[in-house]
């Protein structure tokens, strides 16, 4: 069975620009590299893996890549671009010619504006996406999935896929206005989810398995088999479990699903989504 890992990191530690690990995110101050995930995924059985930015800069563009071209588990990126600049799709033709280079992602959640997804500068760089053939990756919480319905539903040529769930509440138990969110959002065809940063939204000392249960329990049905797939959040995920035991959390919700569905969830999705080689 083919087995991609939909999301992780990749840093050299900076603590001015990294400002957003804080003293309670210690475990993250250090540097997380290749070399550092590679015998992870090859223990638990991984084919490779989609590495998502964390920085906002055209040089994030160029340190994953680099890795990338390094490492052939990395089997694409998810990058950076300022979707707002006047020449964006001159920048995206030039980006374009990195087949490496699947996508992009803002990280709308920090933004002081929650509705900058909908401004004109915004959606004029999403609008030129499709054309280069790359996918969106939506960074938001969860009063901002009403944005991202109105966005998903303005470009329906467009490939969004939504980041960890949009974050919902799990560590409180929040649960019904999030989910009659996530059921309109996915109602757009254009869009996936990716199963992950679920452990991070919860206690991190204290989680159970059965915490999850009831927001898998949504995305598995408002999605459908076919645009769920699986990512472990790496590093992230080391604030409230180790990989392993993110595997095994997810592994105990799909096992359950028909053989197809499994196949899907744990790589076909990925591989389809992110065109990977």
């Amino acid at each position: 069975m083919l087995k991609i890992d939909s999301h992780q990191h990749f840093w050299n530690y900076d603590e001015v620009r990294d400002s957003w690990i804080t003293d309670d995110m210690d475990v993250l101050r250090d540097d997380f590299l290749p070399q550092h995930l590679k015998c992870i995924l090859e223990h638990y059985g991984f084919n490779g893996c989609i590495v998502v930015q964390s920085d906002q800069s055209p040089e994030e563009n160029d340190f994953q890549l680099n890795h990338a071209a390094a490492h052939p588990f990395i089997k694409g990126v998810v990058g950076w671009v300022d979707l707002q600049v006047e020449d964006i799709d001159t920048q995206l033709h030039k980006l374009s010619k990195n087949e490496k280079l699947k996508g992009f992602r803002h990280i709308l959640q920090g933004e002081p504006d929650p509705a900058l997804m909908l401004k004109p500068a915004f959606l004029n760089g999403i609008s030129k996406l499709s054309a280069h053939g790359f996918t969106y990756d939506i960074l938001i919480y969860p009063h901002q999935l009403k944005y991202a319905e109105e966005l998903v539903s303005m470009f329906p040529e467009q490939q969004f896929i939504l980041n960890h769930l949009a974050k919902p509440n799990i560590k409180d138990g929040l649960i019904e206005e999030w989910k009659a969110q996530i059921i309109a959002l996915a109602k757009h065809e254009n869009v996936a989810c990716k199963v992950s940063g679920m452990v991070t939204e919860a206690d991190w000392k204290k989680w159970k398995v059965k915490d999850f249960t009831p927001y898998l329990d949504v995305v598995f049905e408002a999605f459908g088999s076919k645009r769920v797939m699986y990512g472990s959040d790496w590093p992230v995920c080391l604030l409230a479990a180790d990989y392993g035991r993110v595997v095994s959390l997810i592994e105990n919700y799909t096992e359950k699903l028909p053989k197809e569905a499994q196949e899907d969830f744990w790589g076909n999705n990925a591989k389809n989504f992110y065109n990977l080689k």
